[in-house]
């Protein structure tokens, strides 16, 4: 199996192998697999007939720029005429009318889709334990969650069940995954990429994001998915670079980098991890660009400012899903009332139903100025403080996760508050609406992969992959 897509357009050239194969040899790997639970549906026909199409075009030299890139869509992302779900079954048999702009855009240069990946449910959870298709494992130890919200997203790129995948990203659900399963996770900035299709938990942090082996991988389908949508009206109208012609750029000058002293120093991060990254950090010295520990004033405030809004946000977006229009329906309620509140509290599952309550409390009139109001407020604080530093620093370096993968089921009912503090490294972006990625650093004694995160300022995604590419390698 490849672990690049150079590798794959290599073995296409010279007829090592076709499209065709190269499929069969992935749903082979599927059904191998299948126990990890990764995918919700497997478009196994369709993927085959299309890959016959992508040889036919290869061969006659008009073939579209990811001809042998087999992808797999986070099951958040349109994909029209196929399933939806969300891994909800509030959504139960429901079909998109339409497609996510970002997968027309890979359809369009021959990409081809395998299927659709299970993950959290509405993407909100950081372990994939949350999906109402079941627990999803880690394919590098099976007692051990792969991350979430887009942990079979990133399994099915791990394990080689696709090349890449498409998932979303609102706090770390891109980035987490990939620590914990050694591959690519790359958030860019919000905006960057049209969330047209892409079903909403929290508006104003949804990102969709790249899951792969390498970064020039990630850097070639940013480049392809990326750029202005009449569909969208929040995405970006800045130019698309040409993020995979600059990836393997090396750096031209010294760089200046910071990394957040309470993060990487913390007695709560775990020791192997730390070990890490320091490891890093010395290496940029050794090659003589100047590292320093900064400290973020901020950081206790992120959790709480980045749960206050997306819950809120959450609480709005998923009114839509009532049992009436499409999807899970309860059976013969008694009244119109029963009919939304039965749907509702059989289709969505105990994760959803605690962020919506925890949402409409922050938004109903009693609390709305306590906690949304300033949650705003520090959000502001938030991006402003990082934006500054960015602006005397090139990147800001972190670990990606405070923890190696965990074990399934490790955090239930009554240790929650331990699970969301997990997702501390990787909300700061978020909020700030900043590219970061997480690429791969090595692995801890008992063989669970690490992950080391950069963070770069707005719509600097070139710089960051370039970077992260250089910096995987030392």
């Amino acid at each position: 199996m490849y672990k690049s897509f150079d590798e794959i357009k290599a073995a296409l050239s010279n007829g090592a192998t076709s499209c065709v194969t190269l499929v069969e040899n992935y749903l082979a790997r599927i059904e191998e697999k299948k126990h990890l639970n990764v995918w919700n549906e497997v478009y196994a026909d369709e993927a085959i007939a299309q890959a016959k199409k992508v040889d036919e075009k290869l061969k006659n030299g008009t073939a579209g720029r990811l001809a042998g890139m087999v992808v797999g869509l986070k099951d958040v992302i349109a994909f029209k005429d196929h399933g939806l779900q969300a891994s909800s079954k509030i959504l139960d048999k429901y079909i998109s009318p339409f497609s996510a702009t970002a997968t027309d855009r890979l359809l369009d240069e021959d990409a081809i889709i395998i299927g659709r990946q299970s993950c959290d449910e509405f993407a909100m959870g950081s372990s994939n334990e949350n999906s109402a298709f079941g627990v999803v494992k880690n394919n590098i130890d099976e007692t051990r969650v792969p991350g979430g919200s887009s942990g079979a997203s990133a399994v099915a790129v791990s394990d080689q069940h696709c090349l890449v995948s498409l998932g979303s990203d609102t706090g770390g659900s891109v980035r987490q995954p990939a620590a914990f399963t050694g591959t690519v996770g790359l958030k860019p900035t919000y905006s960057r990429i049209s969330r047209w299709g892409l079903i909403a938990y929290a508006s104003s942090f949804d990102t969709i994001g790249i899951i792969s082996h390498n970064v020039p991988d990630a850097a070639l389908v940013l480049e392809i998915i990326a750029g202005q949508d009449e569909q969208d009206a929040t995405v970006s109208q800045q130019p698309v670079p040409a993020y995979s012609t600059t990836v393997d750029d090396q750096p031209k000058e010294k760089l200046k980098i910071a990394y957040i002293k309470e993060t990487v120093e913390s007695e709560h991060l775990n020791q192997e991890i730390s070990q890490k990254t320091f490891d890093k950090i010395n290496a940029l010295k050794a090659e003589g660009h100047q590292v320093e520990g900064i400290e973020f004033p901020l950081l206790d405030y992120l959790l709480p400012t980045y749960y206050i809004l997306t819950t809120a946000e959450a609480s709005t977006n998923l009114e839509r899903f009532d049992g009436v229009r499409y999807g899970y329906r309860t059976d013969q309620p008694k009244d119109l009332e029963a009919l939304y509140k039965k749907s509702r509290s059989e289709g969505f599952g105990d994760e959803v139903k605690r962020r919506i309550m925890l949402g409409t409390f922050v938004l109903s009139a009693s609390y709305y100025d306590a906690y949304f109001s300033k949650a705003q407020k520090v959000r502001r604080l938030i991006k402003e403080t990082t934006e500054k530093i960015l602006s005397e620093y090139d990147f800001i370096l972190m670990p990606t996760t405070s923890t190696p993968s965990f074990k399934i089921g490790e955090y239930g009912e009554n240790n929650l508050l331990e699970l969301y503090l997990g997702d501390l490294y990787t909300v700061h972006a978020s909020l700030a609406g900043l590219p970061a990625i997480s690429i791969p650093n090595g692995e801890d004694k008992e063989g669970l992969t690490i992950g080391l995160q950069v963070m770069a300022n707005r719509f600097e995604e070139e710089k960051m992959l370039a970077f992260s590419n250089y910096l995987s390698k030392l």
